[in-house]
């Protein structure tokens, strides 16, 4: 379903993951950037939808961010599984990305969109995460904003 062109692809009521290329990002991965600590967690949920009648196999996630004093920035671990900021949406065609969508603690300031997560098949267990937010408008006053995950910098994590 990831390789097919939109318009062509065949009629699915269930997306399943036949060949676990989900699992390889399963897991806790941690890393660093610009003096901050990011903790990702994925879960993979099988036949797992939301409001549409899709139904997939897919990643749920989890962030937690703390500065360099220790201090939690963010953190979603404690949300329910359809609740959380995190859910999978699609490998990109060539099946090197896998895109999550993201939405952050301010939404109004364009603080969502996708996360690709990036694994080489020779390094396992290193990820890159980079953020790309949707270009849309923002909805309130976003003076001195920063998105929760830094827009177009890729983190590098590993797999604990």
């Amino acid at each position: 379903m990831a390789q097919c062109q939109p318009g062509n692809c065949p009629v699915a009521t269930y997306v399943k993951d036949v060949n676990n290329l989900l699992n390889k990002y399963v897991g806790t991965w941690k890393g660093s950037l610009e003096g901050k600590n990011y903790e990702f967690n994925f879960i993979k949920k099988e036949n797992f939808g939301f409001e549409d009648s899709l139904k997939k196999d897919r990643l749920i996630g989890r962030l937690k961010i703390t500065n360099s004093n220790g201090i939690v920035e963010y953190d979603s671990f404690n949300k329910q599984d359809n609740e959380t900021d995190f859910f999978g949406h699609n490998f990109q065609p060539n099946l090197k990305a896998y895109m999550v969508r993201f939405a952050g603690g301010k939404l109004g300031c364009i603080d969502y969109g996708y996360v690709y997560l990036i694994i080489k098949p020779e390094t396992p267990n290193n990820m890159g995460v980079l953020f790309l937010p949707d270009n849309d408008i923002a909805t309130q006053d976003c003076s001195n904003f920063k998105t929760t995950i830094p827009t177009e910098k890729r983190i590098n994590v590993v797999k604990q």
